[in-house]
């Protein structure tokens, strides 16, 4: 698909910074630079090429470790001086195995609960993947989905009782509980949060005729 890019701003060197994003957990992964001969390459292949300074040269993410990033979607600031690249990461995006390039930190403040839910569900799956002795989360595994359903009942009936006695701080543990037990039982039955935001979105954005029709 041939797009014409008179609308950007390239600098001097002709070339424009791409903030690198991971479309499902928001996490900005890296920060690179394209020319249009790599835009164009990013769109019609749907990976992410950049273009090095170093090495003068166009190189494709993830071509020789196999860490590829497919686009989901790419837009420009108000400027048109530098390009969002929403992607779905297949591996790290930094060079020394980290998730992430901005790993390192000038000022250290509260840590980030944007992605928490991400976050447990992939210590979930890492449980399950790799059992640890003494593990909760393991014990639920083991002991299968009966179990893991009488908790989910469990936990829901708690949200009720905590919402009936007008609670904040009870209600705020019995829902976390909640949705703890709902990602195990997920991760069992092989559904993922992105799955659940694909039904979300169908349902409230996109027709937008869900339960609050």
């Amino acid at each position: 698909m041939e797009i014409t890019f008179n609308h950007l701003s390239f600098d001097e060197n002709g070339l424009i910074p791409a903030i690198i994003q991971d479309a499902k957990t928001g996490d900005v992964l890296t920060l690179a630079y394209m020319n249009e001969t790599a835009l164009q390459k990013t769109i019609d292949t749907g990976e992410t090429w950049f273009f090095s300074r170093k090495r003068q040269e166009l190189w494709n993410k993830g071509e020789t470790s196999g860490n590829k990033q497919l686009v989901n979607g790419i837009s420009y600031d108000c400027d048109a001086d530098a390009l969002l690249v929403q992607v779905d990461p297949k591996g790290p995006a930094c060079h020394t195995g980290e998730t992430s390039c901005f790993y390192q930190s000038l000022i250290s403040g509260k840590e980030a609960s944007r992605t928490v839910i991400h976050d447990v569900a992939g210590k979930i799956r890492e449980r399950r993947q790799k059992p640890v002795e003494g593990s909760y989360t393991n014990y639920l595994f083991t002991e299968g989905i009966d179990k893991i359903l009488k908790k989910v009942g469990e936990e829901s009936s708690e949200v009720i009782i905590g919402a009936k006695n007008n609670d904040k701080d009870e209600i705020k543990w019995e829902i976390a509980d909640l949705t703890y037990h709902t990602l195990v039982l997920m991760e069992l039955l092989d559904v993922s949060i992105g799955d659940i935001k694909e039904v979300l979105y169908g349902r409230h954005i996109a027709k937008g005729n869900g339960y609050d029709k």
